[in-house]
């Protein structure tokens, strides 16, 4: 029988241990590694080249959404299913938006968890009917403003208002509860997408193009 590869990060030793155990248990599956945040995700990635990583999406150093955006450039093979504590709509649509499977809660019985990793790994998706409406509700908002001729996520907005008001990267951390490091990964994902260099010019385009009004 081959087995699954599971790679599994979270920042909490309890879940991670508890979904060690629990996935464990299922023949099919083989934990290869643990993560306690996105960038040990990465390099568990890249030395055990697993088939699925669950991952958690709020994680210190840097989270998981980045994490997922920089596995799926680097590995895209490897297919990764976000783990969610409650309903965070707008970090699962920006992974999504990055080559994430799907996503699973937290609070879902291991049995139903080994089976979305199986669904996954067999090529399927996993999106429950409430996130699909979400997304295309999400997607005709956007396309109705002026925010997304960039193809700025909502929370690539919120950093550049708090850009644009002069903040510093720390600050701008502590606003949003993310690390630094997130911060600056978002502050060039900007950069790369309004086409800028430096935070004035960022903030000018924004205010031009009518972003800052959102």
């Amino acid at each position: 029988m081959v087995k699954i590869k599971v790679l599994l990060a979270d920042d909490q030793e309890l879940i991670l241990e508890s979904l060690h155990i629990v996935l464990s248990m299922e023949e099919d599956l083989e934990i290869v590694g643990l993560a306690k945040n996105g960038e040990e995700a990465i390099k568990g990635c890249e030395q055990f080249r697993p088939d699925i990583v669950l991952m958690d999406i709020n994680m210190p150093v840097m989270d998981g959404v980045a994490a997922t955006a920089l596995i799926k450039e680097r590995i895209p093979a490897i297919k990764v299913i976000m783990l969610t504590s409650y309903r965070e709509v707008e970090y699962v649509l920006t992974a999504l938006s990055h080559g994430a499977e799907g996503y699973l809660l937290k609070a879902i019985h291991p049995r139903d968890l080994a089976a979305g990793i199986r669904v996954v790994h067999a090529g399927g998706t996993l999106i429950t009917q409430e996130m699909a409406s979400k997304m295309i509700k999400s997607m005709n908002n956007n396309s109705s403003t002026k925010s997304n001729e960039y193809g700025l996520s909502t929370r690539e907005i919120e950093v550049l208002h708090k850009l644009a008001l002069g903040l510093r990267n720390q600050d701008i951390a502590e606003a949003l509860f993310l690390s630094e490091g997130t911060i600056k990964n978002y502050i060039s994902t900007i950069y790369s997408k309004l086409n800028v260099s430096g935070r004035r010019e960022a903030a000018r385009k924004a205010r031009d193009s009518g972003i800052m009004d959102h």
